[in-house]
């Protein structure tokens, strides 16, 4: 029986074309060696999976290939590359940092570096997870790292490349690896399956590759377990979603769909099923707030090129995004996250689910009712509501007064409204009574005088000190409806900010003036008419009469209350 190989390690690349997604990487490497303008120490990082380690491979075979091709390809002819392949270089060392991160390891290979290369010209040292060596382990190989033998090359791998310590940093070059796309994935997959003659369906390949998470290996291994779980040598999107227990993206279909028929009942169903199967709620609600996601960038064919997913996927999505609008993907949106953020701290998970369904299901309607309460606000608001007209105020005196009034309609309803509003107000004569007389001569300075001191003695009697202080002796000023004064310092001014409220109803109860409000400002006075109210300000202003009293408190250690 043929011992099966991984096809991780069987379809490992051995050479720079075949390395997936890392252009950016490649290029430059096969520039370096063809303008020989090699660094005596790489830094790979990135994510696992994204071919550190096979970069740093296939570079030290090419390298030290005697016959490059004029790509800086290596021509896996030679000794040095026959001598690789087998694994019988004595060229190339790797150390794995993981079980050999101690001093004596490293010392061991800044031992080796000393020996020149019996054959070829460079010797290699490629140390994966270099992260993982010590402190002391770092400053040992230091030296070394900085000034290397002309004939030795360093290339480290890592995975976190913020456990590096600066000086190590900055005595390589470094390459970023990037995670690999889903589409550089899916098409990598393709040829294998084809090379292995093993039927696919492309969804299913494209399913693998978004949940290998940019990383080819991880996507290889995920592709040997389905090709073994699966019948007949193929891989089906059925046996894929399965095997991976994926929600099948066509439930968030029908969840859409049973929201833009308004079918309630049909999207508790669906999620029950959803939940019958063994899926998560919380995985369902995010992986809905992605379909809402997806269903938007189908709006624009700019942002089309958003959407990772398989082709006949990408036609649903776009035959569904015509179905429902922007505003509704929005607010299913909204109501979808907001139920991901509060779903860990609701005590019935389910129930949290179901009651965002629900407002899902009703948000046709509500969109429907705005836009036409919008409508007829746009109707009405093209013609005005508040007709201003000039009047002749007629007293009782034979004096007559020019005024604006301003005439404004109730709405018992838009038709109403709609009727009335174009009918012109006409007002030849308005008689005032009274009481306009007494409102104007109620803002007199001497009257609003009188009010605010029968207040100020109330508040004495009441035994608000603070407020009766605040309101005696004030100097008032009447500015139209506004009542303007000055209060002494900080403290009355924060205090005033109490009872203002108070204070202002009053004052339009008994001047009749609706409109009336204060204005007060900090006027600091005289250092000689400055008011003590807090005990401190009181103890201030004895000790300047009586020094002795400060002497009197320290001596017998008293304390001010307050």
């Amino acid at each position: 029986m043929e011992n099966f190989v991984v096809s991780a390690r069987k379809y490992r690349p051995s050479a720079f074309e075949t390395v997936v997604g890392q252009g950016h990487i490649t290029t430059t490497l096969k520039n370096a060696i063809k303008n020989n303008h090699l660094a005596q120490a790489f830094l790979f990082c990135g994510p696992r999976g994204v071919g550190k380690t096979t970069c740093a491979r296939i570079l030290a075979k090419t390298i030290n290939c005697t016959n490059l091709s004029e790509d800086a390809e290596a021509c896996d002819k030679c000794d040095s590359c026959k001598s690789f392949n087998t694994g019988a270089s004595m060229n190339i060392h790797e150390l794995d940092a993981a079980s050999n991160n101690s001093v004596d390891d490293i010392r061991n290979l800044v031992e080796q570096v000393r020996y020149a290369p019996q054959s070829g010209k460079y010797k290699i040292y490629i140390i994966d997870e270099v992260h993982m060596l010590s402190a002391s382990a770092f400053n040992a190989f230091l030296k070394t790292l900085e000034e290397p033998p002309s004939y030795a090359i360093f290339i480290l791998a890592t995975t976190e490349k913020h456990k590096i310590i600066p000086t190590i940093l900055s005595r390589c070059q470094i390459f970023d690896f990037n995670r690999i796309q889903v589409k550089d994935i899916t098409h990598h997959l393709v040829k294998i399956a084809d090379k292995e003659k093993i039927k696919y369906e492309e969804e299913a390949l494209h399913l693998i590759a978004q949940k290998a998470d940019g990383a080819l290996r991880d996507a290889l291994s995920i592709f040997d377990l389905i090709v073994t779980y699966s019948l007949g040598n193929a891989i089906t999107y059925k046996a894929t979603i399965d095997n991976l227990h994926i929600l099948d993206y066509d439930y968030y279909f029908k969840i859409t769909d049973a929201i833009l028929t308004e079918n309630s009942s049909n999207l508790l169903l669906l999620f029950d099923e959803i939940l019958a199967k063994g899926f998560d709620g919380h995985n369902f609600i995010v992986g809905l707030c992605e379909h809402f996601r997806n269903l938007m960038v189908c709006k624009d064919e700019a942002t089309l090129k958003l959407l990772e997913v398989s082709e006949s996927a990408k036609q649903k999505y776009k035959e569904q995004s015509k179905q429902a609008s922007t505003s509704l993907l929005l607010s299913g949106l909204s109501i979808a996250n907001q139920c991901d953020v509060q779903y860990k701290s609701s005590k019935n998970t389910r129930l949290h689910i179901e009651l965002a369904l629900m407002k899902m299901a009703y948000l046709m309607q509500a969109l429907q009712l705005a836009r036409s309460v919008e409508e007829l606000k746009k109707k009405v608001d093209t013609e005005p509501l508040t007709t201003e007209v000039t009047a002749v105020v007629e007293k009782k005196n034979d004096i007559k007064l020019p005024v604006t009034l301003k005439s404004t309609a109730k709405l018992p309803d838009f038709k109403s409204v709609a009727e009335n509003i174009s009918k012109p107000i006409e007002v030849n004569k308005i008689v005032v009574q009274e009481e306009v007389q007494t409102f104007v001569s109620n803002l007199e300075i001497e009257n609003t005088t009188r009010i605010w001191n029968i207040l100020a003695e109330q508040k004495d009697k009441q035994g608000k000190i603070n407020e009766h202080l605040i309101l005696k002796d004030r100097t008032l000023r009447i500015e139209g409806t506004t009542i303007c004064f000055t209060v002494d310092n900080a403290f009355q001014a924060d205090y005033l900010n109490v009872f203002k409220n108070e204070l202002i109803e009053y004052l339009r109860a008994e001047t009749n003036c609706p409109t009336l409000n204060l204005d007060y400002k900090i006027e600091r006075k005289e250092e000689n008419s400055i008011k003590a109210y807090t005990p401190t300000e009181k103890f201030n202003h004895l000790i300047q009469k009586y020094p002795e009293l400060m002497e009197f408190k320290q001596k017998l250690g008293l304390e001010l209350d307050y």
